[in-house]
């Protein structure tokens, strides 16, 4: 990164500390070879695995069981021109094993919308990217806010 743009990277371990605290993320995947994008709840496990959980029929499930995807969350104050993102890539998988299933229906997300059969999504954390923005509307010491 740029040490002028106003931003810096995060490590790894900020990443999944930001990510415990934000409710909602994105799902970025492949739909009919284009992009496509759809928030979700989620939590992270104890392995800092990506969690959701979704109907068993659902069009994402199918869509992303076994493909690299993206997730990203963010949290920013308009405001006060700060914030950060991040990004977590890795492999989705629908967790089959039903003592797994099990553990995460007791510590999982709850689905926001209910449905009579539901699965839990991982995405394994293979790559964990993020920033900060720090200087706000303020570059080289003047505030450009006004």
């Amino acid at each position: 990164m740029n040490p002028n743009d106003g931003f810096r990277e995060l490590d790894r371990e900020e990443c999944l500390r930001l990510l415990e605290r934000a409710p909602i993320g994105r799902v970025v995947h492949t739909r009919h070879a284009l992009p496509a994008v759809l928030p979700v709840n989620f939590c992270l496990d104890i392995d800092s695995a990506v969690l959701m959980r979704t109907s068993a029929d659902s069009e994402l499930a199918a869509a992303i069981d076994g493909v690299v995807i993206a997730f990203e969350a963010d949290e920013v104050d308009a405001t006060a021109h700060s914030g950060w993102s991040v990004v977590v890539t890795g492999r989705a998988t629908v967790v089959t094993d039903p003592v797994e299933h099990g553990r995460l229906t007791r510590i999982g997300p709850r689905s926001w919308v209910a449905s009579p059969k539901e699965v839990f999504i991982r995405i394994e954390p293979e790559l964990v990217t993020g920033r900060q923005l720090v200087a706000g509307r303020t570059v080289y010491g003047v505030d450009l806010s006004s």
